[in-house]
Parts: C-alpha cells; structure tokens; sequence
C-alpha cells in the first residue's frame, strides 16, 4: 500500500463506476444507518456506529497526541471520548457536519478536548471496559513510527484516515481474490493498481503467473477496476448521500500527493 509521500493523484485510477440502486435511491450506509436512527446500545445503528469507530480510531489518537499529549494522557484521552461518543453523551452541542462521518469524528473530537473534558471525572488507564479493542503499545508503537513532519493535527487526522481506509480498501480486495482462488493473481499484480510503479513489464509478470501479456492487462484492468469498486463503496459507508462519494475520494486520495 502507498505511504503518504508516494505521489498519488485521484487521476492515477480508473473512473469511478457509478452503480445506480433499485429506486435509483443511495442504498442505507453504515453513516446513513447511523443518522437515521437513535442509537441505543445493542441497535443496528450503534453496532454500525461502533464499527466506524473501531475502523478509524487511529487518527482520532494521532490528532489527541498532536496536541503535545503524553502517550498516557493521549490513550486515556481517546478511550474516554469513545466511550462517552458511543454513548451518546456529551455531544448534544457539537457542530454535526453530518454529511462526513470524517468530519463529525474531527468535530467532535476538537469539542471533547476543548469543552467537555474540562468537566468530566477522568477516567484512569485499566478502569472501567475498553470499548476499542486496541492495545497501549499498538498505538504508541504506531505513533512512534510517524515521519517527523509540520503538518497541522487536522492534516495529520486526514493523512491518517486516508490511510485507514485504504488498508480496509486492500484487505477487502485481497479477500475478495482469496476466496476466488486467485490469490496468486492478486499477489502479483496489485502492485499494478497505482499505475507504472512495477520493476516488471507485464511479459514478465505474464512468464511468472504462466499467462501471456494481454491475458495481464485484461487481469490489471479488472483488478484495478476491482478496487475502484471497492473504494467506492468503502467511502460510501462513512458519507451521508451519494453525491458526496467522490469529492470524498478525491480529497482522501490527495493526502498521498502532498
């Protein structure tokens, strides 16, 4: 998967396909879900809710942590705001971009650290139920491995959940061709997927995977194509309507090209 330093452009992909659902109505996404119901504990819109955050959780902690935290205090800070974001409290009086679930996580985050948590009892590291099934070390060893940079904590937070989705992106892809029985396919070719980045030529990928050359563009087309899907439909379950998708796509894909 690229870095934040690979020079990656929206145009470096496939055009994005654009499926049209029955009724010609954006299908219920896990955001959409989200807004649309009240979230109690147990729902289908909390387990939804719950999953965005458990996705997304490392850029909440690297934002937390650019704000000259300690690692003690950026881990019980971001524990404590899930806790109390999947609760539902203390975000009545947050500014809901509801359009992005990016941008309310980033609101809100920003709203606990300035406002709320000047209020709240602090809850100490080992009290208490985790919520996010992350480690102390996983963060901090993540954290630590960080480029020393100059990028605003919001920059940060965007890099990093440009990155989180694109793992999500990969993982879905890499299991789609597993399951398939093209494993061998995809390990070879994905490297493919960013355009023009690979040591060989595609008659030398094509003598490894024992196919000929236009039998390795027609697999390139399609993989590529595979992940734009994917991308697309990723996107899609943390953004509200439909026309949102794209400029999410191109804004997230920019982080590369910085």
């Amino acid at each position: 998967m690229p870095n934040a330093h690979d020079p990656i452009t929206p145009d470096s992909l496939p055009p994005t396909p654009t499926p049209t659902p029955a009724g010609g109505s954006f299908k219920t996404t896990q955001w959409s879900l989200v807004l649309s119901a009240d979230g109690s504990p147990g729902s289908a819109s909390f387990r939804a809710l719950e999953k965005l955050c458990q996705t997304y959780w490392f850029p909440v902690y690297t934002f937390i942590r650019r704000q000259a935290k300690s690692p003690e205090d950026a881990q019980d800070l971001t524990q404590e705001f899930f806790s109390r974001f999947l609760a539902r409290g203390g975000f009545a009086k947050a500014d809901r971009e509801r359009g992005r679930f990016r941008s309310f996580l980033l609101t809100s985050v920003k709203h606990f650290l300035t406002e709320d948590w000047r209020k709240a009892n602090r809850q100490k590291r080992g009290g208490g139920q985790l919520v996010l099934s992350y480690t102390a070390d996983e963060a901090e060893s993540r954290y630590t491995a960080e480029p020393m940079d100059e990028l605003t904590p919001d920059r940060v937070f965007d890099q990093r959940w440009a990155e989180a989705l694109l793992e999500r992106v990969m993982a879905r892809l890499r299991l789609d061709y597993e399951v398939t029985g093209r494993a061998a396919i995809y390990q070879q070719l994905q490297q493919f997927i960013w355009g023009g980045n690979s040591e060989l030529s595609y008659e030398e990928m094509g003598a490894k995977l024992g196919i000929n050359e236009g039998a390795v563009k027609v697999a390139v087309h399609r993989l590529r194509q595979r992940f734009r899907e994917q991308l697309h439909a990723e996107v899609a379950e943390t953004v509200d309507k439909e026309s949102d998708v794209d400029s999410e796509i191109r804004h997230l894909l920019g982080m590369f090209g910085s």
